[in-house]
């Protein structure tokens, strides 16, 4: 059989675009009872077609500790997902979590723990200091590998989503009523990006507190 000039080339390509899966994009805005916009909210998405297994090894995803905070305070990860603690402040923190998603210990360091932590259970984790009190800090573990966190506007953008019907939810550590209740169903195409919207009420965030200092910047 004769050869084509060029045929590899163009066959490879050809492979590529009809695994390319198409995909669809969601605009999520949360903005609070007084149409404020709201930051730190986790927006997650399930399709109802499954979510495939994860492939290839575990990402490594971090939350310092700078000027005694937990930085950033609400952070995103998908289930199986390591996370390194990295302690960037002049003293010492002791970080712990008692979330029934992951409860451990880090005693008394500075600097990077030898081993990340793995995050193997979906739900909320909790972080605290048993040194400083008001540091507080949040791990959302998602059973899904789409979600996001809304900015300061309140928005996130999630991209390469699966096309087809799914479940969308969110949610934020001073949330008032159940993640479950704010699920929306929506059927996402490609042609066009889908902007959804929620409005949730927030109490107030208990615990304890540092005073405020130049420069802190605010949780909401």
């Amino acid at each position: 059989m004769r050869s084509i000039p060029g045929m590899p080339i163009v066959f490879t390509m050809l492979l590529a675009t009809a695994a390319a899966a198409p995909a669809a994009t969601l605009v999520a805005k949360v903005v609070g009872k007084d149409g404020k916009a709201i930051q730190n909210v986790v927006v997650v998405v399930v399709p109802e077609a499954g979510i495939p297994n994860r492939a290839g090894p575990p990402p490594i995803e971090l939350v310092d500790q700078v000027d005694k905070e937990f930085t950033p305070y609400v952070k995103p990860i998908r289930v199986g997902s390591l996370v390194a603690f990295p302690n960037k402040d002049n003293v010492q923190h002791h970080v712990y979590s008692f979330s029934p998603a992951k409860a451990f210990e880090l005693p008394l360091y500075k600097g990077t723990p030898a081993q990340p932590l793995l995050f193997d259970k979906p739900g909320v984790v909790r972080l605290g200091c048993n040194i400083h009190d008001w540091m507080i800090g949040y791990i959302y573990v998602s059973e899904t590998p789409w979600f996001g966190k809304t900015d300061q506007a309140g928005l996130a953008r999630i991209d390469k989503l699966p096309v087809g019907r799914n479940h969308v939810r969110v949610w934020h550590p001073w949330m008032i009523g159940p993640e479950e209740a704010t699920v929306r169903i929506v059927d996402l195409a490609e042609a066009q990006p889908v902007a959804l919207q929620w409005q949730i009420a927030l109490e107030p965030e208990f615990g304890s507190r540092r005073a405020p200092m130049p420069g802190d910047a605010g949780y909401r």
